[in-house]
């Protein structure tokens, strides 16, 4: 029965760098028994966060992204860091980009962000009833601006193509499937 996981025949990590790692995996066909090259980018989990205030505001961030050479409008992001669980990493990341904390996290969900090429998950969490607490702290790689919008507008904001981080556009998924179709909110 096909497809079936393919046994490593070899793995050798090519670089290491702050985000990522390069590891190339010599992998042999089960169907055809031929082996093939396959390069992964190791990377910590990631998380994203919906912060929602109490009055229905979305607290969200536009910020330069060099990938794509342009600036895009985003959710609070970032790594999971050693040590840390998703939920302390979204909390984190919230305060250190926004300036924001939250009266309570909730996992919405979690995606592999392209299981192709990369061996990483990404949660999504939801912030409620966010305030401002302070200024933001961001590290030298980073200028932030703090924006909100109505919760109402979201989907026309993904539609219009205002939003096009496929992470975010996954985040506001799970929101509106998972968590809006229990009737929470």
């Amino acid at each position: 029965m096909f497809p079936k996981p393919w046994p490593i025949i070899e793995s050798r990590r090519n670089g290491i760098y702050r985000v990522f790692s390069l590891r190339t995996d010599r992998a042999r066909s089960p169907r055809t028994g031929r082996a093939h090259d396959f390069f992964i980018l190791e990377t910590p989990a990631w998380i994203n966060v919906i912060p929602l205030t109490h009055d229905g505001r979305v607290i969200m961030v536009r910020q330069y992204r060099h990938g794509i050479g342009d600036v895009t409008l985003e959710i609070p992001g970032g790594l999971v860091e050693p040590g840390d669980s998703p939920a302390f990493a979204a909390a984190r990341e919230l305060r250190e980009e926004t300036g924001y904390c939250e009266e309570e996290l909730i996992l919405l969900g979690e995606v592999h962000p392209n299981p192709a090429i990369q061996n990483n998950r990404c949660y999504s969490f939801l912030a409620t009833n966010v305030e401002c607490a302070g200024c933001q702290e961001l590290d030298e790689k980073e200028d932030i601006e703090v924006v909100s919008h109505p919760l109402e507008e979201i989907p026309s904001l993904i539609r219009e193509g205002a939003i096009t981080h496929s992470l975010v556009v996954a985040a506001f998924y799970y929101f509106y499937m998972e968590y809006l179709s229990r009737g929470s909110r």
